[in-house]
């Protein structure tokens, strides 16, 4: 067993590098003065509470808070259907499906963005279907719904995949017992195949819910400086304001409220299980 847990060392070691030790650095800049250097501390908590006091800071946290809700709602009532319709399927089918949906996704998501921008633009794929139906003149582009957009269509596999594989190891034979025993298809979906698909839902908003709350290039791209969120806000501290203590602050507040929204979800799963938290 000793030999084994020898093997964990090589990822503990890239944690630490990686994970820890900048968050560390983050950490420590977002309570040291604006100016100072490593070597001579002066701590202070002016820029969180400069955060939580200047409501334009809020106003920009609740929009993205806001955003990633609708992100994770699209997403789950777009891709609990299609992962159902996918794990329903014969085998083949449900190969060439989950192929059709993770093939957009081995090209950059940053490409696929940008993809989205000559679409929504004026002279658009979309504003050309969109004159057909006498709406041509519409602005899609670097508005609310372009931002939404950009998220549903890059995340959505997230959830579609993680939803697809709880079906996929769902036993059909409960189905079966469930439709012996008189109960119409709607009871059985909601006795049986909602309960047990829900783990595949939880780990879905999660994979939707945290990328989609601290995104700034979607915004930044599909809502052209017009919508700003609170990615948009960190990434303009560290690169353009270089108020880096700030940008650190901010940083670790938006880490503690996704660290919270795990736990939550964790005990949702745990719950939802009928276990206890080991």
């Amino acid at each position: 067993m000793k030999k084994f847990s020898q093997l964990a060392l090589p990822y503990i070691i890239w944690a630490v590098f990686m994970l820890v030790l900048p968050m560390g650095l983050i950490g420590l800049y977002s309570v040291m003065e604006h100016g100072n250097s490593i070597i001579s501390f002066s701590f202070t908590l002016e820029h969180y509470v400069k955060f939580f006091t200047d409501p334009d800071f809020l106003l920009i946290l609740w929009r993205s808070l806001l955003i990633a809700v609708k992100t994770t709602l699209i997403c789950l009532l777009l891709g609990y259907p299609v992962a159902y319709f996918i794990a329903k399927s014969k085998e083949k089918v449900q190969n060439a499906l989950i192929l059709c949906i993770t093939l957009p996704m081995w090209i950059n998501m940053l490409v696929r963005t940008y993809a989205w921008i000559g679409m929504l633009s004026e002279g658009g794929l979309i504003q050309k279907v969109l004159q057909i139906f006498g709406l041509g003149n519409t602005d899609l582009l670097y508005t609310e719904g372009a931002v939404l957009l950009g998220m549903v269509y890059n995340f959505l596999p997230f959830m579609i995949l993680q939803i697809q594989t709880s079906l996929s190891k769902m036993d059909n034979s409960l189905l079966e017992a469930s439709a012996d025993l008189g109960a119409s298809p709607i009871q059985t979906f909601r006795r049986i195949t909602l309960p047990l698909s829900l783990p595949g839902v939880i780990n879905g908003i999660t994979l939707v819910f945290l990328p989609a709350v601290s995104s700034f290039f979607i915004p930044k791209l599909l809502g052209g400086g017009r919508y700003f969120l609170i990615g948009n806000m960190i990434e303009n501290q560290f690169i353009t304001v270089g108020e880096w203590n700030f940008g650190s602050a901010i940083s670790m507040i938006m880490a503690v409220i996704m660290m919270l929204l795990m736990m939550v979800v964790r005990k949702v799963e745990i719950r939802n299980q009928g276990g206890k938290e080991e």
